[in-house]
């Protein structure tokens, strides 16, 4: 009897911890795709928002553009009691740091910080790009609308503060228009840095880079899947953890790729009629996005895009060549899709930011035995409900296997064979929602 009662109240605590929270549901159906179409037509309509182009007009330019961000920034600040740190973040970049900078250009950032009641300094960031380009990256004045690329994705980044900061989190959310990507990815180095300089604590970048395209050049259209891009393991581990990696995988469990998962399992069961798609590669072959300098600096950091490319409207001037319409024009966003993608980012920030923090320091053992076991240092805070441990083939790209274990700092899996399975835990909030998976960084025997 005593046994039966142990494995009810298990179950009955699983039950109650994989309880949906009617907060993410309003978060959905508050994204507005009329917003976001108003939001693409303005910055399509400043002509170019090319990172070399005009700064002194109030009509056309990044200038512009930038300031027309900050302004709107500034406004949903206003409608939730000054709830957001609006400021540009900027650094100059001298002619010749690479073939694209023909001229010393100021690239600046808007930030807007949306504070956590219980950890202020610990961040997840949702970004788009503000600038644009035509075929020749150096050609600053031509017409350049940049509709899908990227007005798609700072528009989505302003309407999730929009809806989010109706919100109060533990945890800050930030909201930055970057700049510069398309020169080199400099708005993500100069942002990266200076969250370094800072102390932030990030837990990750959700970088939104092309979100309104669902007809690809193949043919295909689909308005339902998205791509999450994700390296395996972050460019600063050691040398000693990757010879560690050897013996004791993980060759796919980087912080990044824990991110991906966490994207990947909320989507999973907030918007079942998704279907989002875990890339196994930093970015798109050979290419790159503004969450790689995040990466470069430590942090976990991903891409969110469409699932198909149209290559005829990325990078091209406009024009029309054998009945094709080349450029990059606000008639090929789909606005329902870029919502749909908005959605995926506002339950993520939303649900990241209500999570404890990760439990620290994650050894694990079980060497030659049928059990795997692990000891943990736990989280601060007082929303720590306990603990849950998942569980994987090493073949699966998802924690298929979980088990909840309570308010402890270790526990033994019997019956599971340490061989056969990937592991990682994860800090369950009192409010049920949970941390992204840390993997084991440590062996014990």
């Amino acid at each position: 009897m005593k046994i039966f009662l142990t494995a009810t109240l298990l179950l009955l605590s699983n039950l109650l911890l994989a309880q949906t929270d009617q907060k993410i549901y309003d978060i959905i159906d508050s994204i507005s795709a009329e917003r976001l179409e108003n939001d693409v037509k303005t910055l399509a309509g400043f002509g170019t928002r090319h990172t070399l182009s005009d700064t002194v007009s109030q009509t056309r330019g990044i200038g512009a553009a930038r300031r027309w961000i900050k302004s709107e920034f500034e406004n949903i600040s206003k409608d939730c009691k000054n709830c957001l740190e609006v400021f540009y973040q900027k650094d100059l970049v001298k002619k010749g740091a690479n073939q694209r900078i023909v001229k010393d250009v100021w690239v600046v950032n808007v930030v807007a910080i949306q504070r956590g009641t219980k950890y202020p300094n610990r961040f997840i960031i949702m970004s788009g790009d503000i600038d644009s380009r035509v075929t020749d990256p150096t050609d600053y004045t031509s017409d350049s609308p940049g509709a899908n690329d990227n007005a798609s994705g700072m528009a989505g980044t302003i309407e999730a503060a929009r809806v989010l900061s109706q919100y109060s989190f533990e945890s800050s959310i930030i909201y930055v228009g970057l700049s510069g990507e398309e020169q080199g990815l400099f708005g993500g180095q100069g942002l990266a840095k200076y969250a370094t300089d800072k102390g932030w604590e990030i837990m990750g970048v959700m970088n939104n880079d092309m979100i309104g395209n669902i007809k690809g050049v193949d043919g295909i259209i689909d308005n339902r899947t998205f791509r999450i891009f994700s390296e395996p393991v972050p460019p600063t581990e050691t040398e000693q953890q990757r010879r560690a990696r050897r013996f004791y995988g993980g060759e796919v469990d980087g912080i990044s790729r824990q991110l991906a998962r966490y994207i990947h399992k909320t989507v999973k069961t907030y918007m079942p009629e998704m279907n989002p798609k875990m890339i196994y590669r930093l970015d798109r072959f050979g290419r790159g996005g503004h969450h790689r300098p995040f990466n470069d600096a430590g942090f976990a950091g991903i891409r969110i895009m469409e699932a198909h490319e149209n290559y005829t409207q990325q990078h091209q001037d406009i024009r029309e060549e054998n009945g094709i319409k080349y450029g990059d024009v606000v008639e090929h966003v789909n606005f329902e899709y870029t919502a749909k993608l908005t959605a995926v980012n506002a339950i993520n920030l939303a649900s990241i930011a209500s999570a404890p923090p990760a439990p620290q320091e994650l050894e694990i053992g079980g060497i030659v035995e049928a059990a795997a076991k692990f000891k943990w240092k736990k989280a601060t805070g007082t929303n720590v409900k306990g603990y849950k441990i998942y569980w994987r083939d090493t073949t699966s790209p998802t924690w298929d296997h979980s088990r909840f274990v309570g308010d402890i700092d270790n526990f033994v899996l019997d019956g599971i064979v340490v061989d056969n399975f990937f592991f990682g835990i994860a800090t369950v909030g009192k409010n049920g929602f949970e941390s992204p998976v840390v993997f084991p960084s440590k062996i014990f025997r």
